[in-house]
């Protein structure tokens, strides 16, 4: 636990009083990010060169509501700071009560204001808080006034004229706004627009501003850092897509991407975090190595995994299937015009938009009409999926008589689903891929039978412990 010494009249004496004394002048920066900056990942960042880091953005609402969510979203060591929490909100007693209960635990609260996914737009925060000039004042003006000891810092994104730009940056400081990142880029560069940040807006906001300006956008290199710094007159640079691509970012390092897996898992064991953040990370790190011929079911395995060991060896076996090119044994055909070998890490660049074009379904499979739209639409997307296997072909189930339907694979009773159901039930079985828990149910109904000896005798509350064990079988289905 972290005590912030920090008050409202330092910071109105000395502008840069949190920036030096809380925060320590940090220069290179990992951005909040959505499901992506948890407390493993940060740790590795700091490994690697970062001064600062975020926690993933919390939903202030939700977050003072529910303990676990809390708990989740502060995840942290004593050797994660300085460390400041990010909020979306669009209530400013809703952003007070969610800081609030971050006193002592972190360095800083910053408030989201420039998430531009439509998520954001549906409710009604990031960037799309932006033309709401007054309820943000009234949001960073009352967490600033209200809670001295927890400094506020703002995160925006710009607007395409450099003076509203300006304007709204120094509303934000007279509001109290003790820090304020700056991504270059405005509401609608994002996915395949995201294009160039502007660092001539960033430039116009620091000249504008008495408090400590972070850059954010256009960092690949860590010679991109002292560019920004050069030629914007920024304090420090935030890097957020860059760093996922490349944790070793910030000490200028391109390592193999299974290094880089293999620190982060190992560190994972030891600040815990969902499945989800893990997979997202991987894809991250193998994003140039995953899309070669030859890795399709290697990449399989990380979209299929279900526990840490099975991302372990997956990152081993790629590792694997990269020894004959590392050595020199063998020469690996990538005409992509990477700038180092793809089993390195290093930024990845947006190919620019293409223009839009109606995609049609494959002759083969439109004349056969063996997959339906659903599963064509899916093979267009990604035409190593496994849809062309005609249903004619596919094992018919051997339950019920003359039963049409193909069984599936992963049925415990090499079933289809309607077959396997009336089994379950019939003999109290379960099974995990069709979701049917008959034989759970009944075991469950005879442990509480069993231990109330009062229903023994009466038979109150259901069937007795003898005619949970003998059942009828259901008529076609096999023992």
């Amino acid at each position: 636990m972290v005590n912030v010494k920090c008050d409202v009249r330092d910071v109105d004496k000395d502008p840069y009083y949190y920036f030096r004394y809380i925060l320590k002048s940090p220069k290179l920066i990992v951005a909040p990010m959505v499901d992506q900056s948890e407390c493993a990942w940060r740790m590795l960042s700091r490994k690697y060169g970062a001064q600062l880091c975020f926690t993933p953005m919390q939903h202030a609402a939700i977050f003072a509501r529910d303990e676990r969510y809390r708990r989740e979203g502060l995840s942290s060591c004593a050797e994660d700071r300085p460390l400041i929490v990010q909020f979306c909100c669009n209530d400013a007693n809703t952003f007070l009560a969610a800081a609030k209960l971050c006193v002592g635990l972190v360095d800083g609260v910053d408030l989201n204001l420039g998430c531009p996914q439509v998520i954001a737009k549906r409710g009604h925060y990031g960037a799309y808080l932006q033309d709401e000039w007054d309820l943000i004042r009234e949001m960073v003006s009352l967490v600033h006034r209200e809670l001295p000891e927890l400094p506020i810092s703002c995160k925006i994104r710009v607007f395409p004229d450099i003076e509203k730009t300006v304007r709204y940056a120094k509303m934000l400081e007279e509001a109290g706004c003790q820090m304020l990142t700056v991504h270059g880029r405005t509401r609608d560069q994002k996915g395949a627009l995201t294009g160039i940040a502007s660092w001539a807006h960033i430039k116009a906001v620091k000249a504008n501003l008495r408090i400590p300006v972070i850059a954010n956008g256009n960092i690949q290199h860590l010679s991109d850092v002292d560019r920004c710094i050069s030629e914007t007159g920024v304090d420090g640079v935030m890097s957020a897509e860059g760093n996922l691509h490349n944790p070793a970012i910030f000490r200028s390092l391109n390592p193999p991407v299974w290094e880089m897996a293999e620190e982060y898992l190992g560190l994972v064991k030891v600040y815990p975090c969902p499945l989800s953040y893990i997979r997202g990370h991987l894809f991250k790190i193998f994003k140039q190595t995953l899309t070669l011929p030859g890795v399709e079911e290697i990449r399989e395995k990380l979209a299929k995994g279900s526990k840490i060991q099975d991302f372990e060896e997956m990152v081993k076996e790629l590792k694997e299937w990269f020894v004959p090119y590392v050595s020199g044994e063998d020469t690996l055909e990538d005409d992509r015009g990477l700038p180092l070998p793809c089993w390195l890490c290093q930024p990845y660049i947006r190919p620019p938009p293409k223009p839009p074009c109606k995609r049609e379904a494959p002759e083969p499979l439109r004349e056969e009409g063996e997959l339906s739209k659903r599963k064509i639409k899916k093979l267009l997307r990604n035409p190593r999926k496994c849809f062309t296997t005609p249903r004619s072909q596919l094992p018919i189930c051997e339950g019920k008589k003359d039963c049409p339907n193909p069984k599936n694979g992963k049925c415990s009773q090499s079933l289809c689903k309607p077959c396997c159901r009336a089994k379950c039930m019939a003999q109290a079985l379960d099974c995990p891929a069709h979701r049917v828990w008959e034989g759970s149910k009944k075991r469950r109904a005879m442990a509480e039978v069993a231990s109330d000896p009062e229903q023994m005798e009466t038979g109150v509350g259901g069937d007795t412990p003898t005619t949970l064990l003998v059942t009828s079988e259901a008529p076609g289905v096999e023992r």
